[in-house]
């Protein structure tokens, strides 16, 4: 039988080490082990290595990370009642922030026992005013009425009780836009009877506190009930309807159909920014569709020929601007409109300015003085002077203003003449020198400059809108003018000041004027083009290359969530903004409606086909295929 050897007889050789002494032994070896660990770590690159600032300066009313200044306000008195959804205004104010709401839930039974021994001390306080004849202080009534409402309401389950913490943290480039952001928002939330101040010496607890990690470290807060609790709720629901208005869409965020009247807006301007084939048009004409049936006057501006269909289908006309058009516009005429404070004539005449500008290129001062000095001498000739009895007579032609300007026998007069003589005698003439013959009476009425010389189209455009405007000034009705590719007005600064003009001044007539662009960085570089988006009570942003997103963000201050969806969107998607509030919108057409408004190149191309069969069919005195006959537009996605 084998012996089980012992313990001892199994270790090796020489002194045992007691057990204390191997536990020491291995915690010292763990020690040195953790700490070449470490010195092994501080030669690495982590990530908070990568996203840590530069430098951070903390004063007393601000703290600056690398090149940025930051200010943190907290809200240190709220009014008595408040509405739904009172944070929209700062929600929505137009600047990047970053808001924290703390909530931290209070036992009910304590808050019961604080609000017995408040309500016992405010019953004294009146009881004593009126035992020594005073008339109580409104204020403590006021604050027992409600205490008396919370306590019931805590006693039967209805209500908890909360303490409720609201941050903003606003930044900017420069100290001074840092001080001009914060006094606007100081001055948002005054507005709303809320009281903000600064977290003066506690600038780096206040960041802090704002950023995504759920520690307050500045804990000022305010006692809330749960329905008071309930309005600081920062989102309300996406739906955008109104009670009246035409359809532009289904919201994507909840199915609920997107119905607005623009001419209930501040303005009814509208701004649709897009990249080419992303549906701004087929938007525009479906809006356009469905406004005649609400019997607005529309009146189109299209460069690109793409409206000749639509006008067809609902009986309007349909005017191309060319040489070989019988239509004329004379650029001279006026509105005969007089009205109280303005200069009918005076006006035009520096909207001829504008245009001659565009015709001619730039002119020195004082070729400037004597083109001025030629179109009042061309009125003055007709007998138009600023009095609004002379306004009806026959106006002037370009022929006029070229006569004028060869009469005064100067170097620089006959400079101007001699570049205006190709409008007048040379290869221009018969557009832009005879009398207009044209007038707008139909309820849709397309001005088409498609066939127009690159080099001659932003001039036809330019003149067909001064047309449009003056006969817009004579009656007042509801209207919509629409001008896409506005870009080609972006390349001149005074046809860019005519639109600018037009935009500032269109709800006076009961005009909403829809402005389409596809070059939107150009667009909106311009000074001219930020006014023009700015005077939109309504844009709508579709589809946008890569390279747009930056400038739309900034401009107009756009999540990431939104740039993504601009990025990604399909066509006929996009975000639609209406005042304060926007939704993602997926514009819908029915059959008819797209049959009658599509420019997909496969569909056009099909329908032509089926009208081909047909003709051929008839010629031949047969039966078409019925299934070539119906046209079915695609199934949407």
């Amino acid at each position: 039988m084998g012996v089980m050897p012992s313990l001892s007889s199994l270790l090796p050789f020489g002194k045992k080490k007691p057990v204390k002494a191997l536990k020491e032994s291995q915690s010292s070896a763990e020690q040195r082990t953790l700490e070449k660990i470490q010195e092994f770590s501080r030669g690495l690159v982590t990530i908070q290595d990568i996203i840590a600032p530069e430098a951070i300066e903390i004063d007393f009313g601000y703290q600056k990370i690398n090149s940025t200044y930051t200010r943190t306000m907290f809200v240190a008195g709220y009014p008595r009642t408040v509405p739904a959804n009172w944070l929209s205004p700062l929600i929505n104010y137009p600047h990047q922030m970053q808001i924290a709401m703390f909530i931290f839930p209070v036992d009910s039974g304590e808050v019961l026992d604080n609000l017995k021994r408040k309500i016992t001390e405010m019953e004294a306080e009146i009881q004593s005013d009126l035992r020594s004849g005073k008339i109580s202080n409104i204020n403590t009534e006021v604050k027992l009425e409600d205490a008396r409402f919370i306590r019931e309401e805590l006693a039967k389950g209805s209500e908890r009780f909360y303490q409720f913490g609201l941050y903003v943290t606003v930044s900017g480039k420069t100290l001074e836009e840092l001080d001009k952001v914060t006094k606007n928002i100081q001055s948002t939330l005054g507005s709303l009877l809320i009281v903000s101040k600064r977290t003066t010496l506690q600038m780096d607890e206040g960041f802090k506190t704002t950023l995504p990690m759920g520690v307050d470290k500045l804990l000022v807060t305010r006692n809330m009930d749960t329905t008071s609790l309930a309005t600081t709720f920062p989102f309300t629901s996406s739906e955008l309807t109104m009670e009246t208005g035409i359809m532009y869409g289904i919201n994507e965020h909840n199915d609920s159909l997107v119905i607005f009247d623009r001419f209930k807006m501040e303005n009814a301007n509208m701004m649709v920014l897009a990249k080419s084939g992303a549906g701004k048009s087929y938007t525009v004409k479906l809006e356009i569709l469905r406004q005649l049936m609400f019997g607005a006057e529309v009146i189109v501006l299209d460069p690109e020929h793409e409206y000749e269909d639509l006008t067809t289908a609902v009986g309007g006309e349909y005017i191309n601007f060319t040489f070989g058009s019988e239509a004329k516009i004379n650029p001279f005429d006026l509105s005969n409109v007089y009205e109280e404070g303005e200069n009918e004539l005076g006006q035009k005449i520096i909207s001829l300015h504008g245009l001659l500008k565009v015709m001619l290129g730039e002119m020195s001062a004082q070729q400037d003085a004597l083109l001025d000095r030629a179109l009042v001498a061309a009125y003055k000739a007709k007998g138009i002077t600023p009095d609004p009895a002379t306004q009806t007579l026959e106006p002037p032609l370009m022929e006029d203003v070229y006569k004028a300007l060869i009469g005064m026998e100067n170097q620089d007069a006959d400079d101007v003449a001699a570049r205006l003589e190709k409008f007048i005698t040379g290869s221009f003439r018969g557009i832009f020198d005879q009398a207009s013959n044209i007038d707008i009476t139909n309820q849709l009425t397309v001005f088409s400059v498609k066939e127009m010389e690159e080099e001659m189209r932003p001039i036809a455009m330019y003149i067909i809108l001064d047309f449009i405007w003056t006969r817009v000034k004579k009656t007042l009705k509801r209207r919509i003018l629409v001008i896409d590719e506005a870009w080609y007005f972006m390349k001149s600064k005074d046809s860019a000041s005519f639109i600018h003009s037009m935009v500032k001044r269109a709800r006076k007539y009961y005009l909403g004027i829809t402005t389409i662009t596809q070059d939107v960085e150009d667009f909106i570089s311009s000074d001219y083009g930020k006014a023009i988006i700015s005077n939109a009570s309504i844009q709508f942003l579709m589809k946008q290359s890569t390279a747009s997103i930056p400038i739309l963000a900034q401009t107009f201050y756009l999540s990431q969530g939104e740039r993504q969806l601009l990025v990604t969107a399909d066509v006929g998607e996009g975000i639609f903004f209406a005042g304060q509030n926007h939704v993602a919108l997926r514009v819908v057409a029915s059959d008819e409606e797209h049959n009658l408004i599509t420019t997909d190149p496969e569909e056009l191309l099909q329908k032509q086909q089926i009208l081909a069969n047909r003709q051929a069919a008839s010629s031949q005195g047969e039966v078409a295929n019925p299934g070539l006959n119906s046209y079915e537009p695609p199934e949407p996605e």
